[in-house]
């Protein structure tokens, strides 16, 4: 069974493309003509010269826009097209979830006569400065450790990379794992972490300590007075990445 086919349900409305993380994998992208999605889950930030997605999940896959690209079930390390497929192939957050890491790039290499471009994380980085794994839920974070890629590795991997810093704006439409980090509230909705696979993976009696003290210090203005800093910020840098390479 696919990961996203019990973590998946609800991922249509949480995780809604954010415009401007858009704008930028889109630019990434350069002037392909035509584009495959790997790990395309629900279809976010698919181009529209966009001519197949590749997604395990029939969940995923049944929450698609009636318009998008046509779909099939199948897996990064196993990618059921021929060598260079598409000017360009993109993966983005779904290559921590990938059984064989290594054999799924070279898959991403046969396919790509051009371009690559993958959107993950540097996990370092995110510890270091989100908030909310730091101060209220490490346990989250520490599940992260067992499955965040290095971009050092997944680099190496591609055969070498250019690094974009991806921003997260503090209205993002895109409900991933840091996207609510100015609006603290969204953190106790079971329906955001639901959407958030590195919550909805850990058990929630590891989580609720730190969900009741987030709580806590929201209901006494505890987090805004430690935060008032985030509070003027429109965007962050947590370590989210873009890894863009040239085939």
């Amino acid at each position: 069974m696919a990961i996203y086919d019990t973590l998946g349900a609800t991922y249509g409305r949480t995780r809604q493309p954010d415009p401007r993380i858009a704008a930028q994998i889109h630019a990434a992208l350069g002037d392909a003509s035509d584009v495959i999605n790997v790990g395309a889950g629900t279809g976010s930030y698919e181009p529209p010269q966009t001519v197949l997605a590749v997604e395990p999940s029939q969940i995923m896959i049944a929450q698609r826009p009636r318009q998008s690209a046509p779909a099939v079930r199948a897996v990064a390390e196993h990618l059921p097209v021929g060598d260079n497929a598409a000017d360009a192939v993109m993966a983005l957050l779904t290559v921590h979830h990938w059984s064989d890491l290594a054999a799924g790039i070279a898959e991403l290499r046969r396919v790509a006569r051009r371009r690559i471009v993958i959107l993950t994380w540097d996990q370092q980085i995110f510890r270091e400065t989100f908030w909310l794994v730091r101060e209220y839920l490490p346990q989250a974070a520490a599940f992260d450790d067992t499955r965040a890629i290095p971009i050092d590795r997944l680099a190496a991997l591609l055969g070498g990379a250019r690094q974009e810093p991806v921003h997260v704006p503090h209205d993002c439409t895109d409900g991933f794992g840091a996207a609510y980090w100015r609006r603290p509230h969204a953190y106790l909705d079971p329906q955001v972490r639901a959407g958030i696979s590195m919550f909805a993976q850990t058990r929630e009696d590891a989580l609720a300590p730190g969900l009741a003290t987030l709580t806590e210090d929201l209901a006494t203005g505890d987090w805004n007075h430690r935060h008032a800093d985030l509070l003027a910020l429109d965007t962050i840098d947590v370590g989210y990445r873009l890894l863009v390479t040239d085939a």
